[in-house]
């Protein structure tokens, strides 16, 4: 079985996400880099990796993972001595997961809604509540901090934290009205994975 592990994006991408993680994890990986431009995305090598013809994916030991969250949560499990996940039996994996998932069913979705100047949909009928809500929630996992999992900085940092730094770089509202969670995201653009990553 071949172990390579390969990175399938580009860096105008929630693939930045991903490679912000494997740089975390310190392991060898390949970037194979998909040119939206040239129509890589939608040629039948790549839609043979992910029908949906986007980025991120990578492939690693045969195995073929889509989906931003989903890679981040099977690269920290796949190297678990890295220490970017609890262990199953640890109390802090609920934690963890209910975060990694809350970045993508809740905070994204508000996230681009808001970006994107779509009307606001009833709180009772959206599935996140609203922009104001999921900031809320943000702020509150963040007590007392200064990771997600208090002293332990995990995955679930990686995906939550590249969105809102994501969210504050694009002048996303209502961030730096949370001090919690404008100081979070300068703890994330600290850490040299991320600047590797970023250029920032």
């Amino acid at each position: 079985m071949n172990d390579e592990l390969v990175l399938y994006g580009n860096p105008r991408s929630r693939a930045q996400m991903v490679h912000f993680m494997l740089e975390e994890l310190g392991v060898p990986y390949r970037l194979a880099v998909v040119d939206f431009e040239k129509g890589e995305n939608r040629q039948a090598d790549y839609l043979a990796i992910n029908p949906m013809g986007k980025v991120p994916a990578i492939v690693h030991r045969g195995v073929t993972v889509t989906e931003t969250g989903a890679i981040i949560a099977y690269l920290a499990d796949a190297f678990p001595e890295k220490g970017l996940a609890p262990a199953i039996d640890d109390p802090r994996r609920g934690t963890w997961l209910r975060w990694l998932f809350f970045a993508a069913g809740a905070f994204e979705p508000a996230l681009l809604d808001t970006m994107l100047k779509r009307p606001e949909a009833p709180r009772s009928t959206a599935g996140y509540g609203s922009y104001a809500d999921v900031l809320g929630a943000l702020d509150t996992m963040l007590d007392p901090g200064p990771w997600i999992l208090g002293d332990r900085f995990s995955a679930a940092d990686v995906y939550v934290g590249a969105e809102l730094a994501w969210a504050s770089m694009f002048g996303a509202p209502g961030i730096a009205d949370h001090p919690r969670i404008a100081a979070y995201v300068e703890r994330i653009r600290d850490r040299p994975a991320y600047r590797k990553t970023t250029g920032a």
